[in-house]
């Protein structure tokens, strides 16, 4: 069972900043000492080609992170937490968009979940979120999750599969707190492997699901992210 507190840093199209090594390293720092997290994923920008969708560039900054339980990821979050600290070790961020959400998080079996990169290279994530909302998020759910990871499950490449539901939950961050009706991600050796899968036949299948969706509104948003893991 598993929490997931996501947070995304997001610029104005052409004005995304590069995150500094410096201050990538005050954030590993920061988030390997949050008591009661598990793992923290850091997001940084790559790139994918897809059949379908462009979306534009990746966030500069994204972090998912892993809890036991929402008592600790809401004190993560606390007028006094640790978390409060993002703003002063990320100024290169000021005036980005910053928002949060807490996530329930499921995962899915893939053929063979083990990650092989090149020496010194991360994984590549692609992170999709569906703003919503939908006119039932029971139905809509229950189909997403029914159709979709089974067709995920046969990317080529594939390492990972999860989705993230939203769960009520109190923040005391400077970051928005939004709401949005779903996050997914899938997980790839690089960012070529994933531009691979996104070319073969099964996303026309993930296509042909898509147009069958319980009515939602808000579109989605797909980006290419490597993905690095920070633990306590």
């Amino acid at each position: 069972m598993t929490f997931a507190l996501v947070l995304f840093h997001e610029a104005a199209p052409g004005t995304a900043p590069a995150v500094p090594e410096g201050e990538l390293a005050a954030l590993r720092a920061l988030l390997a000492g949050i008591p009661g997290l598990t793992e923290a994923l850091v997001f940084t920008p790559s790139s994918a080609k897809d059949q379908y969708t462009d979306d534009g560039a990746s966030p500069p900054l994204g972090m998912q992170l892993h809890f036991p339980r929402l008592e600790d990821l809401e004190a993560a979050c606390a007028a006094d937490g640790p978390l409060q600290h993002l703003p002063r070790i990320l100024p290169s961020l000021a005036g980005t968009g910053a928002t949060a959400q807490a996530f329930w998080r499921r995962t899915w079996d893939v053929p063979d979940p083990q990650v092989r990169t090149a020496p010194g290279a991360l994984p590549c994530s692609f992170v999709v979120h569906y703003p919503g909302p939908a006119q039932d998020d029971n139905a809509w759910h229950g189909h997403y999750m029914a159709s979709h990871p089974p067709l995920f499950a046969r990317f080529p490449g594939i390492r990972w599969i999860e989705i993230l539901t939203p769960v009520d939950w109190v923040s005391f961050l400077p970051h928005a707190k939004v709401r949005h009706l779903q996050r997914n991600r899938i997980v790839f050796d690089s960012n070529d492997a994933l531009t691979a899968a996104l070319q073969s036949p099964v996303r026309h299948e993930l296509r042909a699901d898509y147009h069958t969706f319980p009515a939602y509104d808000g579109g989605n948003k797909h980006f290419a992210m490597w993905t690095e893991t920070v633990r306590p």
